[in-house]
């Protein structure tokens, strides 16, 4: 399911990256004397972001001369990565900018420019400094950080209101609670498609962030530990488990295929209470002439026994080494990444900023008053997805953990029988095939 104005169509995207793969540009006709760069991103999921982008790109225009084309990518993570592979390792000079994501720096660091010639130091400095390490492969800068996000719990206010509740649910007992509440009232009412919970259960990488979450705050661990795996818990065990029971209660059967625009659309429709998602979903809900605009909030998402936690997502923006115009693709990213830029976009409702001085500008709070919940869940109480320790491994490592938590949730097998087996498929992957470096489980 999409959201409702996506211009961009899957054909296009694979039209264009077919067109590149056999070494020529997707790009449109253009004055042969000046510079044409293609930067294709994954953020191209809402019409309002689109065109936010396109007016960066055309302020990079009027200031440099420098045209720039934007590729539309797949949805899903795991097909865009596959599609960057395919691009990067095929040689091909287009696209020249890539968007990365916060898993991607190792996977890809191979095929990417070193970016600190290209930009000062104290521009690095200014970003939070765990995401210039993230981006960080063998003391090369790979990607350059754009936007920073993390899971969050979405809710109708206005329902809540309605119900007689102050708050969000702190717990994920009191979630339960107040979205089957909330549910049973609405269908009550006459809407009898109204579910309390939505959130992504597609065997996806979007399932291995919510799983990560429901684990990690039931003090669970983070699947790998110091070096070692550490799947196979009563916590996580318990927290799967918890999930799988949602299905057909509070939460639709079909949330077994949602990705996060399909779990955002039900939400956006008036069709759920509460949904999990990143922060990217906050631009059309806030948008003029959403039926959401004014009715909802953001919070944490609910603590178990650890407390509460949200796995860390968001990109950057890294240059193809086979790029024809490294110098002119570096400039692109400095002045999206930068300082300047991201203010200016933040003035609007966005995505929030990867650099930390932002977050006290009270103009882009003004626009954005949820950055302040999303800046102290980051600096307390975020989760990393291991891919950092695990380096090119992670997508079998993710893989391997979120078909093993799909399992769960269709009812395949149980909790206790899918935790013992993805543990010991995980310790032959990292095992068998390159040991993990002891240290943070980042």
């Amino acid at each position: 399911m999409k959201p409702a104005g996506l211009p961009v169509s899957v054909v296009l995207a694979s039209t264009c990256i077919a067109v590149l793969l056999t070494g020529q540009a997707c790009r449109q006709s253009r004055n042969p004397s000046r510079t044409t760069l293609t930067l294709i991103d994954q953020n191209w999921a809402d019409k309002e972001s689109q065109n936010a982008l396109k007016e960066e790109l055309r302020r990079f225009t009027n200031a440099s001369g420098i045209r720039v084309e934007v590729l539309p990518a797949p949805e899903a993570a795991i097909e865009q990565l596959a599609t960057w592979r395919k691009l990067l390792g095929s040689g091909a000079t287009s696209p020249d900018v890539y968007a990365i994501d916060v898993i991607w720096p190792k996977l890809l660091a191979d095929e990417l420019l070193d970016l600190k010639p290209y930009i000062p130091a104290r521009e690095m400095a200014a970003h939070f400094p765990d995401l210039i390490a993230n981006n960080t492969v063998d003391g090369r800068l790979v990607a350059l950080p754009y936007i920073v996000s993390v899971g969050l719990l979405y809710y109708r206010a206005d329902l809540l209101h309605e119900y007689g509740y102050r708050a969000p649910p702190q717990t994920w007992e009191e979630l339960q609670v107040i979205a089957a509440r909330i549910q049973s009232s609405e269908r009550a009412k006459g809407n009898a498609d109204f579910w309390g919970y939505v959130w992504q259960g597609a065997p996806s990488e979007a399932l291995t962030c919510n799983a990560l979450e429901w684990q990690a705050s039931g003090g669970g661990g983070t699947m790998i530990e110091n070096g070692t795996v550490t799947l196979d818990n009563p916590q996580t065990i318990r927290s799967w488990q918890r999930a799988a029971n949602w299905i057909g209660s509070i939460s639709p059967p079909g949330v077994t295929a949602y990705k996060e625009w399909d779990a955002f659309n039900i939400w956006q429709a008036g069709r759920a209470a509460f949904m999990r998602n990143w922060a990217n979903p906050y631009i059309p809900a806030a948008a003029s002439g959403s039926p959401t605009k004014g009715r909802f909030e953001i919070a944490r998402l609910p603590r178990g026994r650890a407390g509460s936690t949200a796995t860390l997502g968001g990109n950057g923006y890294g240059v193809s080494r086979h790029s024809q115009h490294p110098r002119d693709a570096a400039m692109l990213v400095r002045f999206l990444c930068g300082r300047d830029e991201q203010r200016r976009r933040c003035l609007t409702p966005a995505q929030p900023p990867t650099i930390p001085g932002l977050y006290n500008d009270a103009e882009v709070l003004s626009a954005n008053p949820y950055f302040a919940t999303v800046l102290d869940i980051y600096r307390n109480g975020l989760t990393w997805r291991p891919s950092a320790v695990t380096g090119k491994l992670y997508p079998e490592v993710s893989r391997a953990y979120y078909e093993s938590v799909h399992e769960v949730l269709m009812g395949k097998k149980t909790a206790p029988e899918a935790a013992a087996a993805a543990q010991e498929k995980l310790m032959q992957i990292i095992g068998l095939k390159s040991p993990v470096v002891s240290g943070s489980a980042r």
